[in-house]
Parts: structure tokens; C-alpha cells; sequence
């Protein structure tokens, strides 16, 4: 039981005194950051499959 105390203690510690945490504007900054990458390969993927549709199609159901 006591090493189990001791490891909340030392965890607690930890997250107090020893992690820098983000102010809320770097937290603001890096969700944006995170949101538009994550628009910008949702684009790409969405290019990649609308070109690789139409050319199966070609190849599929040639005119």
C-alpha cells in the first residue's frame, strides 16, 4: 500500500512542479495549426481518390 501512495505522491509532483504546460494561447495556436493540416490532408486524400475514380472508371467502362 505504501508504494501506491508513493507513486500518487511522485505523479502528483510531477504534474505540479516539473511539467511545463501550455498557456492558452500556444494550446489556441496549435489547435488551429492541428485543424488546418488536418483540412489540408482531408483535401489532398479527397483530390487522390476523386483522379483514381475517374481513371478506374476510364479503364472500367472505357467510351
Amino acid at each position: 500500500m505504501k508504494k501506491i501512495v508513493a507513486y500518487i505522491k511522485e505523479t502528483y509532483d510531477e504534474l505540479v512542479h516539473k511539467v511545463s504546460w501550455p498557456t492558452y494561447s500556444e494550446l489556441t495556436n496549435s489547435a488551429v495549426v492541428v485543424l488546418y493540416a488536418s483540412l489540408l490532408i482531408a483535401l489532398v486524400v479527397f483530390a487522390m481518390d476523386f483522379c483514381f475514380q475517374n481513371v478506374m472508371e476510364k479503364i472500367i467502362y472505357p467510351h
